[in-house]
């Protein structure tokens, strides 16, 4: 995932912390250690340590010292927040995730490994994310993508994939990760965000599915016989080999595949559920696997022909004009 020797002590701890402590996964160790990394290479820079026409990525972080770290100020954070906005073009979204690595960087270091006595982070403000509709598929279009799968009968896995992602809507971390021995008559269990585990109920499409994948499964010279989906060298594919196949239907099917993404199949399936299907908010919650019901309510969104419709029901509506 990273060198250990490519950062300080400190760096490799927190990691460590974060890993086997608050048990994150191994996508959010690595992206803390990503903006950490920026972080660091930036103090260099600041602190005239190294040249400024360097080349940035460059630049090492082994020698960044903890009194370094110390002496920090909050006026250095906000110009640290200033240079990834203005100087490697980061969105909000991304600029919030470095604000939230570096608080946890702090707070680990002032008051579980007591390096430092200050935290200038405590009052290093968060930039502010203005909140955008998910794109989704609507139910036409979700059909045309398994259609364009279901063409074939050589694609039963990827017929398979595609219908646990519009049904279940799992994110594709925890699709690569599901095990054949997950599946238990019509329950699925998967790992989730936080190595959090929880129970998906397989519906009819899916059990058929998952059945005819099963069906013509690789059983000999497997790499992962534990694996579900096996790539074509028969080891458990990959987050790329998944965005790949995903990709490929979406333009069979004719759908815009710079528009929409794996994870927007997430998005369709929680939004289907929640416009379709009658599901309640908290119970779409526990079916995506969100801590927080915030996170879930942005599916709850009313589409035009809903905003449409409310407008033409307005009792005004028929009336003529009288000018």
């Amino acid at each position: 995932m990273y060198d250990k020797t490519e950062m300080p002590q400190y760096l490799n701890d927190f990691l460590t912390y974060i890993d086997t402590i608050k048990g994150k996964s191994k996508n959010t160790s690595k992206e803390y250690f990503y903006d950490l990394r920026t972080f660091l290479r930036f103090l260099k820079i600041l602190n005239n340590i190294v040249d400024k026409n360097i080349d940035f990525e460059k630049i090492s972080i082994d020698d960044v010292s903890i009194d370094l770290i110390e002496k920090v100020t909050l006026s250095d954070l906000y110009e640290y927040m200033a240079y990834v906005n203005r100087g490697r073009g980061n969105t909000a979204s991304s600029r919030a995730r470095k604000v939230s690595s570096l608080r946890s960087f702090y707070k680990y270091l002032s008051t579980k490994a007591c390096l430092i006595k200050n935290n200038p982070t405590k009052e290093l403000d968060s930039p502010k994310i203005g909140k955008s509709l998910p794109k989704y598929l609507d139910l036409k279009s979700s059909r045309q993508l398994l259609e364009a799968a279901d063409a074939n009968s050589e694609n039963k896995r990827d017929y398979c994939i595609l219908t646990l992602l519009l049904n279940c809507g799992l994110r594709v971390s925890e699709l690569i990760g599901i095990n054949i021995n997950d599946i238990r008559g019509d329950t699925l269990t998967v790992v989730g965000k936080g190595n959090k585990e929880r129970t998906i109920y397989l519906n009819n499409a899916c059990l058929s599915a998952i059945k005819s994948y099963m069906d013509i499964r690789p059983k000999d010279g497997l790499k992962d016989r534990s694996a579900l989906f096996l790539n074509k060298n028969k080891d458990r594919i990959g987050p790329r080999g998944i965005q790949l196949m995903v990709k490929k239907y979406l333009d069979l099917a004719g759908l815009d595949s710079k528009k929409y993404s794996t994870h927007k199949l997430r998005h369709t399936a929680a939004t289907l559920m929640y416009k379709h299907g009658n599901v309640d908010i908290r119970a779409l919650q526990e079916i995506l696997g969100h801590q927080n019901l915030s996170t879930t309510e942005i599916y709850t969104h009313i589409d035009n022909e809903q905003l449409r419709k409310a407008i033409n029901n307005n009792p005004l509506a028929d009336e003529k004009s009288k000018n």
